[in-house]
C-alpha cells in the first residue's frame, strides 16, 4: 500500500484530536446533568437511556472520523501500466572555445563563467532535450539532444580551449551545425543558445543566420564579455602565463561585439542578452522565451501509475454516520 503526498502523521493527529474532543464532550455533557440533579434522583431522570448505546454511538463516530483521515491519505495499492506523453522543447547550446574566451573582464574568464551558467540553466529543465556544441574555428557536436543531463554535464565539464583543435572564431560554423543537427528533426520549435563574444572572425555569421532563420531555427544570442574588452591570458607549454600576441608581436585584446550578436538574433527573431558580471541570465531566458515556445510531443515509454483506492474508507465513513444516526439512545421501553 501506499500513500499519497498527505503527511500520514499529521493527519493521524487530527483523527487524535478530534476523538479526545468528542471524549471532553461527553464528559461535559455528563458533568452538567449532574450539575442539574441530585445524584439520587439521576436513575429516575435517566430511565430508558442506554449507556452503552451512547457509546456505540460514539464509537461509530470516531471509526468514521478515523476512516475519512485514511481517505484523506490517498491509500493506493494495485498498479497499472500508462503510456505517458510530455511536451518539451529542443535547445542546443553553442559555446564559444576560442582563445579570446580567456579574457578575464568576466571573473573568473568569460568561458567558465559560460560553463557555469550553462550549469544552473540544466537545473531547471524537466524533460525538455538539451545538446551541446562547442565551436572556434570549426564547431563540434559535443553532446546531441538528450535528457540525459549527468552525461550532457560530463561533455560541458571537458569543454575547454583546447577541445577544437581549429583555432579562430567562426560562428557561422556553430549556426550551421545546428541547423545540420535539426535537418532531420521534426521539432516545431528549433532553438539554439549562441554564448560567444561576439568577435567573427570569418564574417560570415548574418549569412549563417538567414540559413537558420530559413529553416526555422530561432538564435537567443548571449554576449559574454564587455565592450572595453581585455588582454587574452594564455598559458605556455611550460605551464607560464603570459599575454597572447598576434603576429607583428602585440598584444591581442578581445572585445564584445554586441552589434553582431544583436544582428545574428534579430536575424531569426530571437533575442540578444548580455551577460552582467554577477550572472549570465540564461535562467530568465529559459522562463521568458523557451518555456513558452511552441513544445514538441514526446512520447514516454510506459510508465507504472498505481490505483487510488480513497473511496472505500470515504464509503466506510459514511455508512457508519448512517449507522449511527439509526441508533436511538434510549431502550425500547416495556
Amino acid at each position: 500500500m501506499r500513500f499519497g503526498d498527505l503527511q500520514a502523521a499529521y493527519l493521524l493527529w487530527v483523527a487524535a484530536v478530534a476523538v479526545v474532543f468528542y471524549i471532553a464532550a461527553f464528559r461535559g455533557s455528563s458533568k452538567a446533568l449532574n450539575r442539574f440533579a441530585e445524584s439520587a434522583l439521576m436513575p429516575e431522570l435517566t430511565i430508558g437511556l442506554s449507556q452503552t448505546r451512547q457509546y456505540l454511538r460514539a464509537a461509530l463516530i470516531t471509526a468514521a472520523v478515523l476512516m475519512c483521515v485514511a481517505a484523506l491519505m490517498r491509500p493506493q495499492w494495485g498498479f497499472h501500466l500508462e503510456e505517458v506523453k510530455r511536451r518539451v522543447s529542443d535547445i542546443l547550446i553553442a559555446v564559444d572555445t576560442s582563445k579570446s574566451m580567456l579574457a578575464t573582464d568576466v571573473k573568473p574568464n568569460r568561458l567558465a563563467r559560460s560553463k557555469f551558467a550553462v550549469n544552473d540553466l540544466i537545473k531547471k529543465l524537466r524533460g525538455d532535450r538539451v545538446g551541446l556544441i562547442g565551436f572556434a574555428g570549426k564547431a563540434f557536436l559535443f553532446s546531441p539532444l538528450t535528457v540525459d543531463y549527468n552525461g550532457f554535464m560530463l561533455a560541458l565539464d571537458e569543454l575547454s580551449v583546447n577541445s577544437i583543435p581549429v583555432g579562430g572564431t567562426n560562428i557561422a560554423s556553430a549556426i550551421d551545425e545546428a541547423i545540420n543537427i535539426y535537418k532531420d528533426n521534426p521539432a516545431k520549435d528549433k532553438n539554439l543558445i549562441l554564448i560567444t563574444d561576439g568577435e567573427d572572425l570569418e564574417g560570415s555569421a548574418l549569412s549563417a543566420a538567414q540559413r537558420a532563420k530559413d529553416v526555422g531555427m530561432t538564435i537567443y544570442t548571449v554576449g559574454i564579455g564587455t565592450p572595453e574588452g581585455e588582454l587574452i591570458q594564455v598559458t605556455d607549454e611550460k605551464g607560464s602565463s603570459q599575454f597572447l600576441k598576434d603576429s607583428d608581436g602585440n598584444m591581442v585584446k578581445s572585445r564584445l561585439d554586441e552589434v553582431m550578436l544583436e544582428k545574428i538574433a534579430l536575424t531569426t527573431g530571437g533575442s540578444y542578452l548580455r551577460a552582467g558580471s554577477a550572472e549570465v541570465g540564461l535562467e530568465l531566458l529559459y522562463d521568458e522565451k523557451l518555456s513558452h515556445a511552441q513544445k514538441n510531443e514526446t512520447q514516454e515509454k510506459m510508465q507504472r501509475r498505481y490505483n487510488e483506492q480513497f473511496q472505500y474508507p470515504l464509503a466506510l465513513a459514511l455508512i457508519l454516520v448512517m449507522l449511527e444516526a439509526l441508533i436511538p439512545e434510549r431502550k425500547r421501553m416495556r
